[in-house]
């Protein structure tokens, strides 16, 4: 089986390593582990592509393939130039940290994701949550349990599975919960500061806490120590919009 990996945390990230790691071990002697991520830290990237400046890698002392650009762009190179053959399913993470709610319109992980499968193949976005992620290892067994299943069990097209997984040792973990995106309360996170030479600058600060976080979200799963698996889908239409402003469109002159 031949395995695309990525993620935003960068190609030292140890959930990269983990999930690695669990993959070729699960999958021997027929696993074929190609792993192309950021040369840094690109947390928050989204799916941004690189337009502006060439795109450049260096090969790891793993042989992971370290490149210049965005997920998104690791992606894209990997399935272009650097595999000699299409990937069987592109994973992203193991992330340090959450993507829940809204966390993924900005999550390198969930965009990596999202171009494996809109380039046409499955794929997961992996997310390891916790106050400092020590439990690697749970998240890449919940990963090999997730891949065993979607070989047997499709997505749809345009789908892909964004998983968040509890930082607990893997015999703690209740269960899976499949579930619905939550939302984050609105919470002002610019925090102001000072550079040396005493101008203007801010940080992005912390996201807020869930506000949206019932039964059947994604945070309430995790929060009460379940693995949660979110179907998420690349076509943004607002479809159930689409008769309202066909009616009201119609009346407009050129």
């Amino acid at each position: 089986m031949r395995f695309l990996l990525s993620n935003d945390d960068g190609y030292f990230a140890p959930g990269l390593k983990a999930l690695a790691q669990a993959l070729a071990q699960a999958f021997a002697p027929h696993c074929d582990l190609t792993v192309v991520a950021p040369d840094r830290n690109r947390s928050g990237a989204s799916n941004s592509l690189t337009l502006d400046a060439p795109i450049r890698y260096h090969l790891t002392v793993e042989g992971y393939f370290a490149v210049t650009g965005t997920p998104t762009d690791c992606v894209h190179l990997a399935t272009h130039r650097l595999m000699p053959q299409p990937p069987d399913i592109v994973i992203a993470g193991i992330n340090n940290g959450a993507n829940l709610g809204d966390d993924t319109m900005y999550s390198g992980t969930v965009a990596a994701a999202l171009e494996g499968r809109h380039l046409g193949y499955p794929a997961i976005a992996m997310s390891l949550l916790g106050a400092d992620c020590v439990h690697y290892e749970t998240a890449a067994a919940v990963a090999v349990q997730l891949v065993r299943n979607l070989h047997n069990h499709p997505l749809e097209p345009n789908r892909i599975l964004n998983v968040n997984v509890p930082d607990l040792p893997l015999s703690e973990l209740k269960g899976f919960k499949v579930t619905r995106l939550g939302h984050r309360h609105r919470a002002n996170t610019i925090i102001p500061a000072h550079d040396p030479k005493g101008r203007d600058v801010y940080w992005i600060g912390p996201p807020a806490k869930g506000d949206d976080a019932g039964e059947g979200t994604d945070f309430h799963a995790v929060d009460n120590g379940y693995v949660s698996v979110t179907p998420l889908h690349v076509d943004m239409t607002a479809h159930s919009s689409l008769p309202k402003l066909t009616e009201w469109i119609g009346g407009l002159a050129p």
